[in-house]
């Protein structure tokens, strides 16, 4: 007779039935097999060369769940909090839902292809941050011992490429001309930035004891920006860090027009008051988006983002023959090739321009 524990039972067929691991679903759970034979002894002995070399599991002990909490965790004092909190949004929104609670050794490609599949929507930028995060979790499991065979190499999302608008020459001067007609602090914090290429949180985290007026320089020392905050009185609040990168800490000589403009608004402002503002109190980046796309449209130029100040800069730089790196340091970039790549944009007066200098050669 069989025993209590055994798994072996005798059908109502007369067959005597006897049951065996044989592996583990997408949630850990055991997966059995059945074996059957005419008698209980014949049953144990099938029962017994199977089992004689058992299936070890072939997932990890925890979900990828807690793997990913733990990621956060550690990562929580080394990133800065705005990167940690597209971290996090990133993992609850999109990967937690489709493989939260499966064991990590478990997670093949279909489990990723579902992930990419729920958010075809989004942008390819978007689509690759979150299989970037995905990569991070796995690696993470693996320096804590976790052996996982999958491997996330070569799930890139392509990537249109796509054109950023610059202001062209004429819309240069006539949005300049319309910010030096009538000048007030906000004017000239957008002149500078269109100037100089700063990025907007740098902008609105610009305080007097920032510009030198004796050496005509802008030391860009800090951030402005709203980020999410966890268990506070409200969903986000205004914080002030370091730059974007250590790169982006630098010092900008500006041009004789530029320091004179400056020499006359910032001279009587203190130390710590900011430079849009005038007082101690910061104004937002979105609160100046909203002054820029409104100067924009006094100006009948077709709506673009703050951003393409930056990218207006670095393209008339080049333009004008500056010298790579130097543009590349003025713009706090690693290197030269992301200001290359992302930042400067040809005109076709420019590629004229170059193709007209064949003319000696053909």
């Amino acid at each position: 007779m069989p025993r209590r524990g055994e798994n072996i039972y005798k059908r109502k067929d007369g067959r005597w039935e006897g049951r065996y691991k044989n592996g583990y679903d997408t949630n850990g759970k055991i997966i059995y097999k059945s074996l059957y034979a005419h008698s209980y002894s014949e049953i144990k002995e099938k029962l017994r060369q199977y089992t004689s070399n058992p299936i070890q599991p072939q997932y990890g002990g925890k979900p990828l769940s807690d793997y990913a909490l733990q990621w956060l965790e550690t990562i929580k004092m080394s990133r800065k909090i705005a990167t940690y909190n597209k971290y996090k949004t990133i993992y609850l929104l999109h990967i937690n839902p489709v493989i939260g609670e499966c064991r990590i050794n478990f997670i093949n490609s279909r489990h990723i292809e579902k992930i990419i599949n729920n958010t075809a929507m989004l942008s390819p930028k978007t689509q690759n941050d979150i299989m970037c995060v995905v990569k991070l979790i796995f690696e993470y499991a693996a320096q804590n011992g976790e052996k996982t065979s999958f491997s996330m190499k070569g799930y890139c999302i392509r990537q249109k490429y796509k054109c950023i608008r610059v202001l062209s020459v004429e819309e240069q001067h006539r949005f300049t001309e319309f910010l030096l007609s009538d000048l007030n602090l906000i004017k000239i914090g957008i002149y500078l930035s269109l100037c100089t290429g700063l990025r907007i949180g740098e902008l609105c985290a610009l305080q007097r004891e920032n510009v030198n007026l004796e050496t005509g320089e802008l030391l860009v020392r800090k951030t402005l920006q709203r980020v999410q905050v966890e268990n506070g009185a409200y969903k986000t609040e205004v914080i002030i860090t370091e730059p974007k990168s250590i790169n982006s800490v630098r010092d900008i000589p500006l041009p004789e027009f530029l320091t004179d403009i400056c020499r006359h608004f910032y001279k009587k402002l203190k130390p710590e008051d900011y430079l849009l503002t005038g007082t101690t109190k910061y104004m937002e980046p979105r609160a100046l988006q909203y002054h820029f796309k409104k100067y924009i449209k006094e100006c009948s130029i077709e709506d673009l983002n703050f951003h393409a100040l930056r990218h207006t800069f670095a393209t008339r730089c080049v333009e004008n023959g500056f010298e790579i790196k130097t543009l590349s340091e003025i713009l706090g970039h690693v290197n030269v090739n992301i200001t290359l790549n992302r930042y400067v944009h040809s005109s076709i007066d420019l590629k004229r321009a170059n193709m007209e200098k064949l003319n000696s050669v053909f």
